[in-house]
């Protein structure tokens, strides 16, 4: 039965070794809510300026982690990262076993299906993590904990993705962690969707989204962007792309730590290194 996120408790988080990840899955049942082409954004980056990542894994092993009540999330993952690696293995891992009974049907060489959580009870160090929708349903107090839990289990160049998306995947927004810390936080969104860009605040991953308020790093890149935007006005006249690189390249000029550029701009993203926005102690 789903119910709200318990605490996930320190024994639970700290005291896992190899031979514990056989017990009690780390995490709880949660909502599962989910929709095809969810994720297409951040696949997208995936499949982009990440995919380096995949193709010089040795062990080309990615998870889907909490792919929710259907699967389709993950056979989609495993579909868009064949394109990059033809020898990708995707593995959906969801806490409750009823939701991998009934993916267990598309398996196939590739993509499997197992019941676990945070621990991550696969064989080998995978490449690539991915939790969208799911440490939103958890305590702010949680997440360094559970990052560190996933980030112990990656391989050397290994990337894990905490994300969270509306419910068709028009507003996103990912933090990416290495092995030892966070990278960047992300933002895309669908032109068309939103007045303002600080509107996709409601969709910061649980790490950020009670810090959204004044005197908070990442309230102040929402506060920069709206300006932005604003100041784009002018350029709107030649379509929301344009005006949204126009935003972008002011946040590079205004000393933002922007990762990327204008191939990535254009399609409604921004990446921003995290210690421009990482909470205050």
């Amino acid at each position: 039965m789903v119910q709200k996120a318990e605490r996930v408790t320190a024994p639970q988080i700290t005291g896992r070794n190899a031979a514990g990840r056989q017990g009690r899955p780390v995490g709880n049942v949660t909502r599962g809510t989910t929709n095809p082409n969810r994720m297409r954004r951040l696949d997208r980056w995936l499949t982009g300026p990440q995919a380096w990542r995949l193709r010089s894994a040795a062990d080309p092993l990615v998870v889907d982690l909490g792919y929710g009540a259907t699967p389709a999330t993950a056979v989609e993952l495993y579909e868009r990262l064949s394109a990059v690696r033809s020898d990708v293995r995707v593995c959906g891992i969801e806490i409750e076993p009823e939701r991998v009974r009934a993916a267990l049907p598309l398996q196939r060489p590739g993509l499997s299906f197992l019941v676990g959580g945070f621990e991550l009870p696969v064989p080998g160090r995978p490449v690539l993590v991915r939790a969208f929708n799911v440490l939103r349903q958890y305590e702010e107090a949680d997440v360094a904990g559970i990052w560190r839990l996933v980030q112990d289990r990656l391989s050397a160049d290994g990337l894990f993705i905490d994300g969270t998306c509306d419910e068709i995947g028009r507003r996103v927004t990912w933090v990416a962690l290495d092995r030892s810390r966070p990278l960047s936080l992300s933002v895309s969104v669908r032109f068309g969707s939103f007045e303002l860009p600080s509107e996709v605040a409601e969709r910061l991953p649980k790490a950020l989204i009670h810090r959204n308020v004044p005197g908070e790093p990442v309230h102040a890149l929402m506060q920069a962007m709206d300006r932005a935007w604003l100041e784009s006005a002018p350029l709107a006249s030649f379509g929301n792309r344009q005006r949204w690189q126009a935003m972008c390249r002011a946040l590079r000029d205004a000393g933002w730590p922007v990762q990327d550029g204008p191939a990535r701009w254009r399609l409604g993203e921004l990446t921003v290194g995290w210690e421009a926005v990482a909470p205050l102690a």
